[in-house]
């Protein structure tokens, strides 16, 4: 099937420092330029961010630091991408929410010139989501062929919700999952645990996705300027970012699981002040060299009193 296009239609995709829109950098860019007249185009280049990639997202996509050292920044590279977009309209998989927002910051930054005000957009998950909805309705159609009866009644939809668990582990179980990494493995499975494990990728702290365990186990921000970074250190670096969460508009569990982490960090540091403290105050107590004093003669025993002396003493008192 050929599409039917007035204008060039680039469907484009995007690698990144992270997934904030604002704050985080294009380290890949790949271009498939489908023309009117059915013939195909590809650019793809690597960009250095001028700033470093997490392991997280590197652990992702497997673009690393020292692959893009020699690469052109955007800056560089701007001029040359807005041509080859030139008087396209653009298409890519949740580009609406991600590429395009990341595209533009970064045509803003480097000050290059870049119109999207005639442009048409095509969002290749928008048509997936709407068309394939994700409803427990839809679910329940899919999986289990029938109807859901009292739709929207709590007790319904918990016994349709687990009729579908049952019909998608009787669906899936043997088949062939790949993950981001390319890692190829079955994951559902008549086991609680693997279906937690399954169902929790993004692995969170605190459910809303505010603080994630990275693949370390240790807990990092998930937003905002720290994005990336292990909460620890953000506690190290700015203290008062703990006092702003809390007191921020933020889910209560958030907070508690953040006071939880707040709470072993001083915990921690408690520990090595005290540490600290009782080396430096067994280091105080080691003894002095003392510089070695010239002996003592022996004192002479006290002799017994004779008339001699006794003279002696009259003789010096008077008496």
């Amino acid at each position: 099937m050929k599409l039917n296009l007035k204008r060039p239609l680039a469907f484009f995709d995007l690698e990144t420092t992270g997934v904030n829109v604002a704050s985080d950098r294009i380290v890949e860019i790949s271009i498939l330029k489908a023309m009117p007249d059915g013939t195909e185009q590809i650019k793809t280049m690597r960009i250095n961010p001028r700033m470093p990639i997490p392991l997280e997202s590197s652990l992702i996509h497997g673009i690393y630091d020292e692959d893009i050292k020699d690469a052109p920044t955007f800056k560089d590279a701007g001029e040359d991408l807005a041509r080859f977009l030139d008087d396209c309209d653009l298409a890519g998989y949740n580009s609406n929410k991600f590429d395009i927002p990341v595209l533009m910051e970064e045509f803003l930054r480097a000050g290059v010139k870049f119109d999207i005000e005639d442009r048409k957009f095509v969002d290749v998950q928008n048509i997936f989501h709407q068309m394939e909805q994700r409803t427990l309705r839809a679910a329940y159609q899919f999986y289990c062929g029938k109807a859901i009866e009292n739709a929207h009644s709590a007790e319904a939809d918990i016994k349709a919700t687990y009729e579908v668990l049952l019909a998608q582990i009787a669906k899936y179980e043997n088949q062939d999952w790949e993950d981001k990494k390319g890692n190829i493995y079955k994951p559902v499975k008549n086991d609680i645990e693997a279906l937690h494990k399954f169902t929790n990728l993004s692995k969170p702290v605190d459910f809303a996705g505010r603080i994630v365990y990275n693949e370390d186990g240790i807990e990092i921000i998930n937003f905002g300027k720290h994005k990336g970074k292990h909460v620890e250190e953000v506690f190290q670096t700015e203290p008062s970012y703990y006092a702003w969460m809390q007191n921020g508009d933020f889910p209560l569990y958030t907070k508690r699981c953040l006071e939880k982490i707040w709470v072993r960090w001083n915990s921690k540091k408690e520990q090595i002040r005290i540490e600290r403290q009782t080396k430096i105050s067994l280091e105080s107590k080691k003894p002095e060299q003392v510089k070695p004093q010239a002996p003592q003669k022996p004192k002479e025993e006290a002799k017994p009193i004779n008339t001699d002396m006794l003279e002696q003493l009259k003789m010096k008192f008077g008496k």
